[in-house]
């Protein structure tokens, strides 16, 4: 018997019947980000989101993406955000800025405004390794958005 036996514990709830999902998906790379947010859709669906209740915007790359999620988020519509997309390293130093600030954008926007966003923009050497990752990076964003929507809601009771 461990110690944390006796402790309370929220439970995972993978319930998406109730939610209004948000998603932002960058157009550079459009092949990967449509592998993406046909496997995210999908999932959400699977999930018992309904049709209506998700949101896809479309931005011209990942930098675009953290002020339309800080946005979106603002709006009090939604119950969690995904962002989707594709950073492919190439031969300049372009792929480490682009990476880093689009990933710390959305930490910050989460942040700032109380509403989980989760980061499916995947940062890859190469275009092989982006195809071959977003099937299960879509499927395992929407998984993690209506988790963290659901602990959100339950949250609340704690405030």
């Amino acid at each position: 018997m461990g110690y944390y036996d006796n402790i309370p514990e929220i439970e995972t709830n993978l319930d998406g019947s109730d939610l209004n999902i948000g998603i932002v998906m960058s157009r550079f790379n459009i092949e990967i980000g449509e592998g993406l947010l046909g496997a995210c859709t999908a999932e959400l669906v699977q999930l018992g989101v309904q049709a209506a209740n998700i949101q896809l915007v479309t931005v011209p790359g990942a930098l675009e993406a953290p002020i339309t999620l800080q946005k979106m988020a603002l709006s009090d519509q939604f119950d969690a955000l995904i962002a989707l997309g594709a950073v492919i390293r190439g031969e300049t130093y372009h792929f480490e800025v682009v990476a880093n600030q689009s990933a710390g954008g959305l930490m910050q926007a989460q942040i700032e405004t109380g509403i989980p966003i989760i980061n499916a923009i995947l940062t890859t050497d190469t275009e092989d390794q982006a195809s071959s990752r977003m099937s299960q990076k879509g499927k395992d964003a929407a998984r993690a958005a209506v988790e963290m929507a659901n602990l959100f809601d339950k949250l609340v009771e704690f405030e």
